[in-house]
């Protein structure tokens, strides 16, 4: 067996193993011996969802793709702040999240976000955002009837202040638990589900056509 060959199998194992680990265990390893296959493989299963998430963030697809890059970039630069024992997702998307402020910041012209959002639950009531806007991206090609739908639940999520639009992305859209969005956003579970709860009567007030409605 050629040396290429054996050097390419070796890769393939390492590259196996590295889909076996946990988010936590590749970061980690990473931080200790530098292994840059770990540190791709969390490239390679945050790179969409982050990248939706700051889309909706943002509002600007070329901008996201930078903020993006920066959020790796920091990823990078921060990993000897992880603290063994959190989690990496809520973490991540901290970083993520303040990279989109910053950008923000430098580029006020994109202050207005517009986001999408889907169905979820708060303490046991669920509510139907739609099921069409469930989260892909980029989105499908929908029937006519389907995509006003859309629009108007993205027109219905954006009249909620930005504290409230944030926090139903990452719950409803991005899936991250109560805990980790809580975590991401420096406040008390307690304090996030409060305010999930008023964004949601306050969409079924203001948008009662959309029909937000309670599930059995």
């Amino acid at each position: 067996m050629s040396s290429s060959t054996l050097i390419r199998e070796k890769s393939n194992r390492v590259q196996h193993d590295s889909r076996q680990m946990t988010d936590e265990q590749l970061l980690l390893s990473y931080r200790s011996n530098g292994n840059e296959m770990h540190f791709t493989e969390l490239e390679r299963r945050y790179r969409q969802p982050l990248l939706c998430f700051l889309r909706r963030q943002i509002g600007n697809e070329y901008i996201a793709e930078d903020v993006l890059q920066a959020t790796f970039m920091q990823l990078h630069l921060k990993c000897g702040q992880f603290e063994e024992g959190r989690k990496v997702r809520p973490w991540l998307y901290r970083i993520a999240m303040n990279q989109a402020i910053d950008s923000k910041r430098r580029n006020r012209r994109h202050e207005n976000v517009s986001l999408n959002q889907s169905t979820s639950s708060v303490d046991g009531q669920s509510y139907e955002l739609v099921e069409m806007v469930r989260g892909e991206c980029p989105l499908p090609e929908e029937t006519l009837q389907v995509d006003e739908q859309r629009q108007s639940v993205r027109k219905a999520v954006g009249s909620l202040p930005q504290s409230l639009q944030t926090i139903v992305s990452l719950v409803f859209f991005q899936g991250l638990k109560y805990r980790e969005a809580a975590e991401t956003l420096s406040i008390p579970v307690g304090t996030l589900k409060s305010r999930m709860h008023s964004a949601l009567l306050q969409l079924r007030s203001e948008w009662p056509e959309l029909q937000f409605s309670e599930a059995a």
